[in-house]
């Protein structure tokens, strides 16, 4: 049943991560580190997100519409572009490109997802007893909430 909510995992992996940061911000530097924080909690999620793609790559390959060619490569490439991401959220000089390009690479994804949807995907298995269309009921808000979060925390200009 879990492997089912697996990206509500990732979403409370993000939520909490966000919560835990302005915590411990709050208790290190005598005040919340909003902008700090929520990109902690994003390069976490990216990292969390990045094992599913070496942990379940031939299932996550299946995401992939059949016209685009090496898909094992590609499940590997983005894991490794998210790994990237991460570390490139919290450098200064990085964060704001990086941030861009996450943008980018969260609306690329999304028709993996909405196909992975269509055919009931469950990746973690390989089989087609995912949760199906009641998937992108969440799956396309969250899309959008990552999306808002790397332009509010890695693409927007931070008040100095």
């Amino acid at each position: 049943m879990l492997k089912k909510y697996i990206s509500m995992i990732v979403f409370m992996v993000l939520t909490i991560g966000f919560l835990l940061n302005l915590l411990v911000t709050r208790l290190y530097f005598k005040q919340a580190k909003v902008d700090l924080s929520g990109r902690i909690a994003l390069s976490v999620m990216l990292l969390f997100a990045a094992i599913g793609h070496f942990k379940f790559p031939e299932g996550m390959a299946l995401m992939i519409p059949d016209f685009i060619p090496y898909k094992i490569e590609l499940i590997y490439l983005t894991g490794v572009i998210e790994i990237m991401a991460a570390i490139g959220l919290l450098v200064k000089k990085t964060r704001r490109l990086t941030g861009i390009l996450l943008i980018v690479f969260f609306i690329i994804i999304l028709p993996a997802n909405i196909n992975a949807t269509l055919h009931h995907l469950d990746y973690q298995t390989g089989t087609n007893d995912g949760p199906g269309l009641s998937y992108l009921w969440y799956r396309i808000p969250f899309q959008l909430v990552l999306i808002l979060w790397a332009y509010w925390f890695g693409v927007r200009e931070v008040e100095k």
